[in-house]
């Protein structure tokens, strides 16, 4: 569904166009051939002009502030992290983790953490060609961060989301889980977690900017960072409407 998403979207989308475009022009469908053309243009302009990427994102957060000021503030058995806010490493070449844009996901944990919200953190995510992998790196970096390594729980094995929150059930069972990722991505994630069971609350973190912080130019020019604010929006939006995967988690 990722994949297929992806390539509707800009970049991918206008190579895409561009190649039907050309095979539409050799055997002389010239009109329809720059139709595509100016189609594929037109979506990469729309989705990386800030106004449309602020409402896009903002139809996720809106959701996530919901979930998250109904969130108990006490107690919990454990701080869920989902994978997505660290690179493993992968000697030679990558010696070391490093983070990604959605790190805030492990250093929100560390704070939680340190606020006495639950007595462990269960770092999940796989991948990562080495021996190293996600949730080892985000481990690392707990520790880093002063979290014991002891009230560390290691998931390594999940490649998605879907995987994350069954492995997670596992571990879990029927404990109370502060949920934690990124506010575009908790939305579904909790759909997820909810359909599998779990008992779980939102503590989300990663948000995006306000408009109102933006100057008038920024806001008016469109710009490399709002097409990746609306390819993250369109894919969790697109996630939530047509993957139907997730029901395989419901007990």
């Amino acid at each position: 569904m990722k994949f297929l998403a992806q390539l509707a979207l800009p970049p991918a989308s206008l190579a895409i166009g561009l190649v039907v475009a050309a095979v539409l022009a050799l055997v002389g469908l010239r009109r329809l051939a720059r139709l595509v053309v100016l189609l594929a243009i037109a979506e990469l302009l729309v989705l990386s002009f800030p106004p449309v990427s602020h409402l896009l994102m903002a139809r996720l957060q809106d959701e996530t502030r919901v979930a998250a000021q109904a969130a108990p503030a006490c107690c919990y058995d454990a701080i869920v992290v989902l994978g997505g806010g660290i690179g493993p490493a992968e000697p030679p070449h990558v010696p070391d983790p490093h983070l990604t844009d959605s790190a805030d996901r492990i250093w929100h944990a560390a704070r939680l953490y340190h606020r006495g919200l639950a007595p462990r953190i269960i770092v999940s995510g796989g991948g990562g060609s080495g021996e190293m992998t996600e949730a080892d790196a985000m481990r690392l970096f707990l520790t880093d961060l002063g979290v014991p390594r002891e009230a560390i729980v290691i998931e390594g094995a999940s490649l998605n989301t879907i995987e994350n929150i069954r492995n997670v059930r596992r571990l879990v069972k029927d404990g109370r889980v502060a949920l934690v990722t990124s506010a575009s991505h908790m939305p579904r994630a909790l759909r997820l977690a909810r359909t599998a069971g779990l008992n779980v609350a939102a503590f989300p973190t990663d948000w995006g900017p306000p408009l109102e912080t933006r100057g008038a130019l920024d806001y008016w020019v469109p710009s490399l960072g709002a097409l990746s604010v609306s390819s993250i929006a369109l894919l969790e939006i697109l996630a939530n409407a047509f993957d139907r995967r997730g029901e395989s988690l419901a007990p």
